[in-house]
């Protein structure tokens, strides 16, 4: 068994990680998952969250409002809808991604009047945002949905 594989962290702006890693914490739409060296293939979507990676650098963390992750034998990458490493999330960063799922929320209300399923969805990405600004120390200054 190998001790590291590769990781690559890609959004839609630049390449924000790429090395060998131990192991990898994501935020996976379904659950928490950890992927190490020889972890079975998957795909999976991501949810807002933060990615937590430990190599031989030490640990990095990056919040992330999406995606998606591919594990194979060759190693873990993210297609990130959207990423920043963690110490980078400024408060008012935070606030202009909240307000962009309130907004995507609210729309989705409007247009899917009687059809829970988007508009549950759109709640749904909203409170995991705004359960990921709690996790970071961030406020979404959010009193309900």
């Amino acid at each position: 068994m190998a001790d590291t594989m590769q990781f690559d962290l890609v959004s839609p702006e630049k390449k924000l990680m790429s090395g060998e890693i131990r192991q990898v914490q994501l935020p996976g739409a379904e659950g928490n998952l950890t992927a190490m060296p020889d972890h079975a293939p998957l795909i999976t979507t991501l949810r807002p969250g933060v990615i937590r990676i430990e190599g031989g650098e030490g640990e990095n963390e990056y919040v992330v409002t999406g995606g998606f992750a591919e594990i194979s034998a060759e190693g873990v990458t993210v297609l990130a809808e959207r990423a920043v490493a963690k110490g980078d999330m400024t408060q008012e960063h935070f606030d202009t991604i909240v307000e962009e799922f309130r907004q995507a929320h609210a729309k989705a209300k409007e247009v899917f009047q009687n059809e829970p399923g988007p508009v549950d969805d759109a709640a749904k990405l909203l409170s995991d945002m705004v359960a990921m600004g709690d996790e970071i120390g961030l406020s979404s200054k959010q009193a309900s949905l």
